[in-house]
C-alpha cells in the first residue's frame, strides 16, 4: 500500500508550514518508522501457510476454498438449541438483544453473539421470618427482624411465611436488576407488613389467613411486574401466625375467654332458635283456629238469618199454611226424643185397658 504524496513532498494535506515536516494540526511528527504494508503482511502469511501445508497444496484457488470452508464452519457455530425447561438469552457484544423460546435457533457466531440458557421451570423458595435448620420445614430458626409485625389494632404478631417463584422472562431476570432474589424477598416482606398493618390480630390468627395469602400473592406479582423483574410468583404460604412469645400465655387466656363467650352465645342462639319457631308455630295455629271459628259462626248466623227471612216471606204469603208447618215441625222436634203411646179415639170402646208401668217410670226417674 503506497501513501499518496504531493509534488512538493508535503503529505496529503499540503505543506502549509513551509516544508518544516509538520502534520495537519501544526505539530512536528515523531521519529517513528513507516506504517506496515498490509499487502506485504498478507503475502508473508500466505507463504507461511504454504510451508505448513503439504507440497502439493498450493495456488490461490485452494486457499480460497479452504477459507470458504472455514467461514462456513464458523457460521454454523451460531446454531444452538434451547431445551424445553430453558429460555435462550442472546447477547451481542455483552448486550442483551433478544430472548428465544425452546427449540433450534441461530445467532451470529462468537465473538459477535453468544447465548445463555438458564432454567426457567425450577421453582425457587424464599424464607421470610425464619431459616430452616437441617433442611427440614419443621425445625426453624426465628429471624425476629423479619417476623415481628404490627397489626391494624396495634398488636404485635409473629409471622413466618414462604414465597415460591420461578423465572418468567430470563432476559429481564438477568439484566434488569442486580439481585432479583433479594428484590423479591424485600418486596414480599414490605407487602406482608402493609397487609398485616391493615388487618386486626384476631382476623390474622383465625379466618383471615387465606385472604392474606391471596392478597399478598397478587400484590407482590403486580409490584414485580412494575419493576420488570421477569419473575412469576407461584404462591405465598403462611407457615405460622402467632402472638409474640413474651405475651403468648396472656394471649391464650384471652383466647380461651373469648371461646367461652362464643360458646355461651351459640348455646343461647340455639335455645332461641328452638323456642321462637315453636312459639311462632303455636301462635299461627291459634290464629288459624280463631279464623276458622269466626268463619263458622258468621256463616251459621248468615244461614239462620237467611232461613228466618225465607220463613217470614212465606208467612206473609200464606199465614195459615206457614203456621201449621211451623207447628208440625216444632212438635216433630219436641216429640222425636220422647217415649209415647198414641191411641186412637175409636179404640176406647174396644176393651183396651190402658196400662201404666209405674215401676219402669220410677226406675227411669232415678237414673
Amino acid at each position: 500500500m503506497n501513501i499518496l504524496m504531493n509534488d512538493n513532498d508535503s503529505g496529503p494535506w499540503g505543506n502549509n508550514g513551509g516544508g518544516n515536516n509538520q502534520n495537519p494540526w501544526g505539530k512536528r511528527p515523531q521519529n517513528t518508522p513507516n506504517p506496515p504494508d498490509v499487502d506485504e503482511i498478507l503475502r508473508k502469511s500466505k507463504d507461511k501457510f504454504k510451508k505448513v501445508m503439504p507440497s502439493n497444496f498450493g495456488g490461490g484457488k485452494s486457499f480460497s476454498i479452504l477459507f470458504l470452508v472455514l467461514l462456513i464452519l464458523w457460521l454454523l457455530t451460531g446454531i444452538y438449541r434451547v431445551n424445553p425447561q430453558e429460555q435462550g438469552v442472546v447477547l451481542r457484544f455483552g448486550e442483551w438483544v433478544r430472548t428465544t423460546s425452546p427449540g433450534l435457533h441461530y445467532h451470529l457466531p462468537t465473538p459477535i453473539e453468544k447465548v445463555i440458557t438458564p432454567d426457567v421451570t425450577r421453582e425457587n423458595k424464599i424464607e421470610i421470618g425464619y431459616r430452616a435448620v437441617g433442611g427440614g420445614s419443621t425445625n426453624r430458626r426465628d429471624v425476629a427482624d423479619e417476623s415481628k409485625m404490627i397489626t391494624g389494632d396495634e398488636n404485635n404478631i409473629d409471622i413466618d411465611f414462604v414465597v415460591f417463584w420461578k423465572i418468567a422472562d430470563a432476559g429481564k431476570y438477568l439484566f434488569n436488576l442486580q439481585d432479583p432474589p433479594e428484590t423479591v424477598k424485600v418486596a414480599a416482606q414490605s407487602i406482608m407488613r402493609d397487609i398485616i398493618g391493615q388487618t386486626k390480630i384476631q382476623t390474622a390468627l383465625t379466618e383471615g389467613r387465606q385472604d392474606i395469602q391471596f392478597k399478598a400473592k397478587n400484590t407482590l406479582q403486580a409490584l414485580l411486574d412494575e419493576y420488570e423483574v421477569g419473575v412469576e410468583v407461584r404462591d405465598v404460604q403462611l407457615l405460622s401466625v402467632d402472638p409474640p412469645k413474651e405475651v403468648i400465655d396472656a394471649f391464650n387466656d384471652v383466647q380461651r375467654a373469648r371461646q367461652d363467650r362464643d360458646t355461651l352465645i351459640n348455646e343461647a342462639e340455639a335455645f332461641r332458635n328452638d323456642i321462637v319457631p315453636r312459639a311462632r308455630g303455636e301462635a299461627a295455629q291459634m290464629i288459624a283456629q280463631a279464623e276458622a271459628y269466626e268463619s263458622q259462626v258468621v256463616n251459621r248466623a248468615k244461614g239462620d238469618a237467611d232461613r228466618f227471612v225465607s220463613v217470614y216471606n212465606s208467612y206473609k204469603n200464606d199465614p195459615d199454611v206457614t203456621s201449621s208447618r211451623i207447628y208440625l215441625e216444632t212438635m216433630e222436634k219436641v216429640l222425636s226424643n220422647v217415649n209415647k203411646i198414641i191411641m186412637d179415639k175409636s179404640s176406647s170402646g174396644s176393651g183396651i185397658v190402658p196400662y201404666l208401668p209405674l215401676d219402669k217410670l220410677q226406675n227411669k226417674g232415678t237414673k
